[in-house]
């Protein structure tokens, strides 16, 4: 265990109270606790950027895909790309690289460099299937110097990302993957979890009785040591990297309760135009 040092403070009732709201009976149990917490949310270093993965072809959703990128399926008029974007920057996350592929000039062209959005925006350009390694890897000299996001571009979600952001650094892990619940885990990468911690990551397996429902929600929060388990060749983070991590313990989850939809998934699509609001 780390070593700390004892400090005594004085405090306000009113400070006290405020507090005191902070203690939750698990990640917080005490006002010692809630001090530490407040202080390194103060003072640890902050998730500014974010790598949006936007390359996929989105076969499954034809015919919108014959002629825009399945990021940029609409939703209530507006594309999925752009609540990801909304929802980053209301998080505060601002620089935003976006790997694009597939019909990528239309992204290009709809958000420009993200000015009009509050944001700011650098592109990737991606080969044909280049995976969800690859972006990731290009990105390195753009996001090394601290903590980032990686953002699958067909998921819409109404995640808290300071909240996750706050989570993962205070847990120390080299990656911090979202988790929601759902009720036919097969369709997804299948988690299981003791504490905060991934011991068992399974993608899309066979759908069996005593599966999980826990599933990865297809955000990341990644530590720039994250680049030392990324090697050229590698295509898939669920297939290659995502096991490697939980085979060095280096893989904790954030589970949250906010909306979730796989909008690639054209049943989900259908149920994301009826209740996105």
């Amino acid at each position: 265990m780390e070593k700390r040092d004892r400090l005594t403070v004085t405090l306000k009732k009113e400070v006290l109270k405020n507090l005191d709201k902070y203690i939750d009976g698990s990640r917080i149990r005490n006002r010692s606790h809630a001090v530490e917490y407040i202080l390194e949310k103060h003072f640890s270093p902050k998730v500014k950027k974010a790598v949006i993965l936007a390359g996929g072809r989105g076969l499954k959703m034809r015919p919108f895909t014959y002629e825009m990128p399945k990021a940029m399926i609409p939703i209530n008029g507006r594309p999925v790309l752009e609540y990801i974007i909304e929802n980053l920057r209301r998080n505060d996350i601002r620089e935003i690289i976006v790997s694009i592929g597939y019909l990528g000039k239309k992204i290009e062209e709809y958000f420009s460099d993200g000015t009009k959005f509050g944001v700011k925006i650098r592109y990737l350009k991606q080969g044909k299937e280049s995976g969800t390694v690859t972006p990731v890897l290009d990105a390195m000299k753009l996001v090394e110097d601290g903590p980032f996001l990686v953002y699958y571009g067909d998921v819409l979600s109404t995640i808290d990302l300071l909240d996750m952001g706050d989570f993962h650094l205070a847990g120390g892990a080299v990656a911090t993957m979202a988790i929601t619940s759902v009720k036919k885990s097969s369709d997804w990468g299948v988690v299981r979890m003791q504490g905060n911690r991934i011991y068992s990551y399974l993608e899309k397996p066979d759908s069996r009785k005593d599966l999980s429902h826990l599933i990865n929600a297809g955000i990341y929060i990644f530590e720039p040591e994250i680049f030392k388990y990324l090697k050229p060749g590698m295509k898939k983070l669920e297939h290659e990297v995502l096991p490697l991590l939980v085979e060095h313990k280096a893989l904790n989850g954030y589970l949250f309760a906010g909306d979730w939809f796989d909008v690639g998934n054209p049943e989900i699509y259908k149920n994301a135009v009826q209740s996105w609001v």
